[in-house]
């Protein structure tokens, strides 16, 4: 069986095709430019590949609700020209297979629950930190949504004491997506994050912001993995502070052996940045009607 997979991100899209042992077989990608012709590339690759179901992760934020009847719409995305723009129909309508849609977060952390760091565990949150900030739950075997989808980027976090930035987040300027972002560390420090050392004060203040979310990720939905990703989190000194960070905020209240051992628990995706297209293959799968 080949399954198309699509990680439609706001910078480029990533198509590939793979098996329903979510094996990666082919892939592409190519800049993401105004709709029409984006979408065309997409629909031109997956023809050519004979698929016989498609999953897609995208940007958002998107209508997930399969009765709405802008189900598959991405709705108000700063994006420009993409705003309530029928992503899923536009695929389907062409394509004529079976679909699976979700976030590109949500696929990440779905790849990373099939087969990487969440590997039969039932739940896990998955952090994307880069251009943006999302957040994908996982949770009793399934993808969580609700009114539409995880919005964990834009959770309000408190203020490192020595941090007067405003932050960079056109809609609530401090939440965490405004003070953690790339973006954000870029406009504090007037540096980009890549060129600052590994000792630089940035990153134990992105490191204060990524642990306030993490420590409430694990408190609200009692995760059993968090993973965190995304262009930001190849700055792997992040990792060891984020770890200490959180052991200082849960001080000891949550009673679990995995909060023992923090080196475990808060971990980078074993799929790396494979994690949203083998997510999006797993969507296709299940669209397919495999486990």
């Amino acid at each position: 069986m080949i399954i198309g997979a699509l990680e439609a991100g706001g910078t480029k899209f990533v198509c590939g095709i793979g098996n329903e042992h979510g094996e990666i077989l082919d892939r592409i990608s190519f800049p993401t430019e105004k709709p029409e012709p984006t979408i065309a590339q997409a629909i031109g690759y997956f023809q050519s590949k004979q698929i016989e179901a498609l999953g897609v992760g995208s940007f958002g934020p998107l209508d997930l609700d399969p009765d709405s009847p802008n189900y598959g719409h991405v709705t108000t995305t700063p994006k420009p020209g993409w705003q309530n723009y029928d992503l899923l129909g536009g695929l389907t309508s062409a394509l004529n297979v079976p679909a699976g849609f979700d976030t590109d977060v949500n696929a990440a952390a779905f790849g990373e629950a099939k087969w990487g760091a969440a590997q039969g565990l039932g739940s896990c949150v998955y952090y994307t930190v880069g251009t943006g900030i999302g957040a994908g739950v996982y949770a009793e075997g399934r993808l969580v949504h609700g009114l539409v989808h995880p919005e964990g980027g834009h959770v309000p976090v408190r203020r490192h004491p020595e941090d007067r930035f405003e932050g960079t987040c056109p809609y609530h300027k401090d939440c965490l997506e405004g003070m953690a972002a790339g973006p954000a560390i870029a406009a504090r420090w007037n540096a980009d994050g890549g060129s600052l050392p590994e000792d630089h004060p940035a990153w134990e203040m992105e490191a204060h912001y990524l642990a306030e979310a993490v420590t409430g990720a694990i408190l609200l939905l009692s995760p059993k993995k968090i993973i965190l990703g995304g262009g930001v989190m190849h700055q792997e000194q992040l990792f060891p502070l984020i770890r200490r960070s959180v052991a200082r905020n849960l001080n000891g209240y949550v009673a679990s052996a995995a909060l023992d051992d923090l080196d475990s628990y808060i971990v980078p995706p074993v799929l790396g940045d494979n994690a949203g297209l083998a997510g999006s293959l797993a969507l296709g799968i299940e669209a397919a009607g495999g486990d």
